[in-house]
């Protein structure tokens, strides 16, 4: 697998669901205006500290980040919180549901 690849590309999909431009993430970041255009373009990559910053930014964990299966972390995780609520009956019909919403 192509990490560089797969670490630019995963920051570039996460940011544009986001619907965040390189020059403002950046900056959020504390960084530079051309800081993730150039990971993006594959001239740099984060120091662990700046990767830890950008899935801080983009509240996901690590192991999210590097999901592959996880199109959509944000989702997965905010339907996860809120099930942690439920009543057993209610998570065992949620289930339920989504077993159908599969066939």
């Amino acid at each position: 697998m192509d990490y560089v690849a797969f670490i630019r590309n995963r920051i570039t999909r996460l940011r544009m669901e986001r619907n965040v431009s390189e020059y403002q993430m950046s900056l959020n970041l504390g960084q530079n205006k051309n800081y993730i255009q150039g990971i993006s373009s594959g001239k740099a990559l984060p120091s662990m500290r700046q990767f830890l910053n950008i899935c801080e930014y983009l509240e996901i964990t690590p192991m999210e980040f590097f999901d592959c299966d996880n199109t959509r972390p944000q989702l997965i995780r905010k339907a996860a919180d809120d099930m942690k609520g439920l009543s057993d009956s209610d998570l065992i019909l949620l289930l339920n549901i989504i077993q159908r919403l599969h066939q």
